[in-house]
C-alpha cells in the first residue's frame, strides 16, 4: 500500500489572512520607495533654493561694496568738484551703524 501525502490545505479564515498580509508587505514596500523618493526630490528643490540664496547673497555682497566705493569721501568729493559746489564738512552728518 502506498501512504498517500497529505496536502496542506488552508482554510478561508488563514487564506484571508495570507492574502491580507502578503498584500500588505507589497504596499508597505510600494509605500516606502514612493515616500523615499518624494523626500528626495524635496531634498533637491532645498538644494536649488539654496544654491539660489547663496549666488543672491554674492550679488548683494558685490553691490554693497559698490554702493560703499560711490559714497566714499574722496567720491563724494570729486562729484561735488565737477559739478561746480563747495564741500563744506560741517555739513556731513556720520551716522554709526
Amino acid at each position: 500500500m502506498k501512504k498517500r501525502k497529505r496536502k496542506a490545505k488552508f482554510t478561508k479564515n488563514e487564506r484571508i489572512i495570507y492574502t491580507s498580509g502578503c498584500l500588505c508587505l507589497i504596499a508597505l514596500f510600494v509605500c516606502k520607495i514612493f515616500f523615499g523618493a518624494q523626500v528626495s526630490n524635496l531634498k533637491m528643490n532645498i538644494e536649488k533654493i539654496n544654491y539660489k540664496i547663496d549666488s543672491q547673497d554674492k550679488k548683494n555682497e558685490s553691490l554693497m561694496m559698490q554702493v560703499n566705493e560711490l559714497t566714499s569721501y574722496e567720491n563724494v568729493e570729486s562729484v561735488i568738484r565737477d559739478m561746480g559746489l563747495a564741500y563744506n564738512n560741517e555739513n556731513i552728518i556720520v551716522i554709526n551703524d
